[in-house]
């Protein structure tokens, strides 16, 4: 049974079918930007216990946190998604850690982050490609590496 389910705005082909615990959502190889993200529990239920933000070409990280089945990011403005955080609140919180990671131009797909943290880029103006998200029981192991989820400029 699915616990996640997440779609994308994705350049020239618009909202993608909704992709489920670890699959890619987005795409690879096509150089296509992420523009916008919505994430809920596969059930419907709990949409308030998942909170969820993008970082977003122009605007960074101002658009502010959404919750479940909500939009996060812009369509048609043509602004690329550079960087998310997610996080659990609630019974949800209490049970599951969730873990996410980016496919990033020219980097690929970057280490997964965890728990509100960044995941992405910021200040290099590169474009999020793809996304998986998977929830793994509390304290239970990480679905990969988590040494680089998110690279940041240089000061």
């Amino acid at each position: 049974q699915a616990l996640i389910k997440y779609g994308s705005h994705v350049q020239t082909y618009g909202w993608r079918l909704w992709n489920y615990d670890g699959e890619t959502n987005g795409t690879t190889g096509e150089a296509k930007r992420l523009e916008a993200l919505q994430i809920q529990f596969a059930d419907g239920q709990n949409a308030d216990q998942i909170q969820y933000r993008t970082h977003v070409q122009t605007y960074g990280w101002n658009q502010g946190w959404v919750t479940g089945g909500q939009i996060s990011g812009t369509t048609g403005e043509a602004k690329r998604l550079e960087a998310l955080q997610i996080q659990l609140t609630g019974d949800m919180k209490e049970k599951y850690d969730i873990y996410y990671r980016l496919h990033v131009q020219t980097y690929g797909w970057l280490d997964w982050a965890k728990n509100g943290e960044p995941a992405g880029t910021e200040g290099l103006a590169k474009r999020a490609e793809a996304i998986e998200i998977q929830l793994v029981e509390k304290g239970g192991e990480a679905p990969g590496s988590t040494d680089r989820p998110f690279v940041e400029a240089e000061e």
